[in-house]
């Protein structure tokens, strides 16, 4: 396993692998989920879909190839996706009459359909999401973060105005934060980005951004207002209750299986993977140690403890393989399982097990009669306790005091001579592209969002030292 600290992209692809996450494909940037890391996907999956359709949105799915001609219709969306898109040219040995994208993203597809499927003010909201996978050529890949091909929901819908259409956008950006925070144990900052790095077409672009363990940002969740340039561009058009025709407003929104690669790099650690309980595919891992084959009452008990804990719903595992209880303890802390039980012919005369949190160095001894809700507790206990701890971090990480480009240039300088990791910095922007364009240029920092309650706030541009507009995050990012 790569040191953690001297180099962070090693350290995430060893625990990737050591956790048997993932495969690489012979295509360039496309990973396979193997069992494990599809299912973290999967109770992320629920998790999100249980909050989109408890806020009457309903799934439904769109083709993959989208003509080339829809790209056309919104310009501005073109230009941001075109470097990045996969062309169909020929199909059955013939070359088709229209290049056909693979979808880097839905809003042309839906946009075409949406014009045919609404005609009246009765026909709104249209509340739609949809699970799929999506391509984006990328150049620089990074398993699960940025690949070619990767797996997210997109939600697409249309209002009768402006304000239903914002109330959407915010709702969405606040479940986003919800899941992420209170499933993934990952604390994000939400606002507003940049028109910089807004999405392509949209009037605003609202996300949540996270804070690595080496000091680098994710965008871990969008929200788009896109106003009235989609329908529009796609002539998506209501009778009002005046008997006239407006244009809908509209929205999209999505997480992607970046989620996954952001857990890895939030609270793994140098023995590898640290799943938080409630993504975890295993929760609890059943160990028997000692000569517990001459003692069939310890896998009897072990037994006993696993039935107990899946009628409590909880997702564990007994290892009773022939490998040696240290190679077991290491596989099972690679896999990141958030609780391991021990249980050998001492324990047993004891009436008790060890338990294990994989985030915690010491074990303990519980009574038998106490293992379920022992167990569980201790799961509820490390989910939280992870979250404070990234949230330690994060704020350890962050730093308020630079003022100036040149003070920030220090701060990098400093942070390559110590070793340590230059973070995030609250600061400052006077809102002309420009300067948010030289302090990029400068120190690879890019605005991460205007947060909507910032620790504090600041007067004067990072860049130009005019007065500030915006209190901004500055950080590298994924």
């Amino acid at each position: 396993m790569a040191q953690k600290t001297n180099d962070f992209s090693k350290w995430y692809i060893d625990t990737i692998q050591k956790a048997d996450l993932m495969d690489y494909t012979p295509v360039r940037g496309c990973i396979a989920f193997k069992p494990d890391g599809y299912e973290i996907w999967e109770h992320i999956q629920a998790e999100m879909d249980k909050r989109f359709k408890e806020t009457g949105h309903r799934n439904a799915y769109f083709p993959m190839l989208i003509p080339e001609s829809f790209f056309q219709k919104e310009k501005e969306h073109i230009e941001g996706f075109s470097p990045e898109l996969p062309w169909v040219t020929e199909a059955a040995g013939e070359k088709l009459e229209e290049r056909l994208a693979l979808r880097p993203t839905s809003e042309t597809m839906i946009g075409h359909l949406y014009s045919n499927w609404i005609k009246s003010y009765r026909d709104l909201p249209v509340l739609i999401n949809q699970w799929a996978n999506v391509f984006r050529w990328e150049k620089k890949t990074l398993p699960f973060i940025r690949t070619s091909e990767f797996l997210w929901q997109e939600g697409h819908t249309a209002h009768v105005d402006e304000k239903d259409a914002r109330k959407e956008t915010m709702q969405m950006l606040t479940i986003y934060k919800e899941v992420v925070e209170g499933l993934l144990a990952i604390p994000v900052y939400d606002g507003q980005k940049t028109p910089s790095e807004r999405f392509a077409g949209a009037v605003d672009t609202f996300s949540i951004e996270a804070m690595m363990k080496d000091g680098k940002a994710v965008q871990a969740g969008t929200s788009h207002y896109l106003g009235t340039k989609f329908a529009e561009a796609f002539d998506i058009k209501y009778l009002n209750k005046e008997n006239t025709h407006e244009y809908v407003h509209t929205t999209s929104w999505g997480t992607s299986t970046r989620l996954i690669g952001s857990v890895i790099m939030v609270h793994g650690d140098q023995q590898g993977l640290v799943l938080p309980p409630k993504i975890a595919p295993t929760q609890v891992v059943l160990i028997p140690v000692g000569p517990w084959k001459k003692n069939p009452e310890i896998i009897n008990e072990l037994d006993n403890i696993y039935a107990a804990l899946k009628a409590e719903g909880i997702r564990v595992r007994l290892d009773d393989s022939d490998q040696s209880p240290g190679y077991k303890f290491n596989e099972w802390e690679l896999k990141g399982v958030p609780v391991r039980i021990e249980l050998g012919p001492r324990d047993l005369e004891n009436k008790q097990v060890l338990m294990k949190a994989r985030d915690e160095a010491e074990k303990v001894s519980v009574p038998l009669q106490a293992i379920v809700e022992s167990i569980k507790q201790e799961l509820e206990t490390m989910q939280t306790r992870l979250f404070e701890k990234a949230k330690a971090f994060r704020a350890e990480n962050s730093h308020q005091h630079i003022e100036t480009i040149d003070q920030l240039k220090q701060h990098l300088l400093q942070a390559e001579q110590n070793g340590t990791i230059p973070g995030w910095i609250l600061a400052g922007w006077c809102g002309e592209d420009a300067c948010e364009e030289n302090v990029k240029e400068q120190t690879k920092f890019t605005t991460r969002n205007i947060p909507f309650n910032p620790p504090t706030t600041k007067n004067t541009c990072l860049n130009c030292g005019k007065e500030a507009k915006h209190t901004v995050w500055f950080a590298r990012a994924y």
